[in-house]
């Protein structure tokens, strides 16, 4: 598995603890994430014309998702809470998919990475989009969830192919 190493969350004797960063540099750092949710042309006309009966779909989504990011440490039982400097969620309706593309950007000054956090908020937005639609489609998938990019840190940048 590539960038496989040391797993960091477990002690010396194989029980699951939260890694001690105090000795870790302080440094700038960023994740991306990213997923999507597919559903019917249909559907995704009530997202873009803004006709979905809950309301603005993208909107709520939006916030939602900073919301997630925000309480990605009571979620992830292992996760450091962290200060976040920014959560930006871009979502964009494709009607090649057709869906809702999902892009989050999380950024820190801290100890610790954010990717959890670009995580928890695509995760969160894609839940949202589903629960505020799904009385007109129930088989709306969500998929695609993965960290794009993440820099800062002793680990250095990855991006994803």
């Amino acid at each position: 598995m590539a960038g496989a190493g040391k797993l960091s969350h477990f002690d010396a004797a194989g029980k699951a603890h939260m890694v001690d960063v105090t000795a870790k540099p302080v440094t700038d750092r960023v994740a991306v994430a990213e997923g999507h949710v597919t559903m019917t042309a249909a559907t995704l006309a009530l997202v873009t014309e803004g006709t979905a009966e809950k309301g603005d779909v993208l909107g709520t989504a939006r916030l939602a998702g900073i919301m997630g990011a925000k309480q990605t440490a009571a979620l992830i039982p292992l996760c450091h809470p962290l200060p976040l400097s920014k959560v930006a969620l871009e979502l964009d309706p494709d009607v090649d998919l057709p869906g809702v593309r999902l892009r989050a950007t999380v950024r820190t000054t801290g100890q610790t990475g954010v990717e959890m956090e670009a995580l928890t908020a695509v995760s969160v937005a894609a839940l949202t989009i589903y629960d505020m639609l799904k009385a007109v489609q129930r088989d709306m998938a969500i998929g695609g969830i993965r960290v794009v990019l993440k820099d800062g840190g002793a680990s250095g940048r990855f991006e994803a192919p």
